[in-house]
């Protein structure tokens, strides 16, 4: 099964680090950071964990909940996060669910058959508080994510919501934003009153 951005992404419960979980109804009304993970006690996961949980309050400040995923069982979650802690000088807040049969990981399409039958490849996915998909990011087994990236697009994604904005490459907070196609120069002049460049009829920037 393939989810695609826009679509709503699929319900499950499972038991997790934190006790077990309705997922639509563990996100609630914020945005959720899902990712995956191959193995528990694998020196990549482990570094992942860790900077996530060292992240938290970034993650709240955004109104994000993280919430990881291995096909391990809950009870070498729990002893991985004892590793995590020390390791990584954090304490992990968040919950890790147990997907030792895989199911979740198939329904999200995070079994890639080139790279392993069984465990879960590096999979993101950013949800927001419809529960629908809004971004997402497949990385190898040996090779970890940037989370610089990953706070990028979730306030890229948050401020085009909130602006109606598109976002430039490269793009960081604070840098010049570009004017949807579907916004004309008239309505744009209440939307944006400080106006904005015309670099092609097709491409405004402006600073927000």
């Amino acid at each position: 099964m393939s989810i695609h951005i826009g679509d709503l992404v699929p319900d499950f419960e499972a038991e997790t680090t934190q006790g077990p979980i309705r997922f639509h109804d563990w996100i609630g009304d914020h945005w959720a950071f899902f990712f995956s993970h191959p193995a528990d006690f694998t020196p990549v996961c482990t570094t992942e964990i860790g900077r996530t949980a060292q992240l938290s309050k970034e993650f709240a400040s955004r109104r994000v909940r993280p919430i990881g995923l291995s096909t391990d069982w809950i009870h070498a979650h729990r002893e991985w996060i004892e590793d995590v802690n020390a390791t990584q000088n954090t304490h992990v807040d968040f919950p890790i669910i147990a997907d030792p049969e895989a199911k979740i990981a198939r329904a999200f399409d995070m079994i890639h058959p080139g790279e392993d039958v069984t465990d879960a490849v590096r999979s993101v996915f950013i949800i927001d508080p419809d529960k629908k998909l809004r971004l997402t990011m497949t990385y190898p087994m040996n090779v970890g994510r940037n989370f610089d990236e990953i706070l990028r697009v979730i306030d890229a994604l948050q401020l085009a919501d909130a602006r109606r904005i598109a976002t430039p490459a490269d793009w960081t907070p604070g840098g010049k934003v570009i004017i949807p196609v579907s916004i004309s120069n008239d309505e744009a002049k209440d939307i944006f009153p400080k106006g904005w460049d015309t670099l092609r009829s097709y491409l405004r920037v402006t600073e927000l």
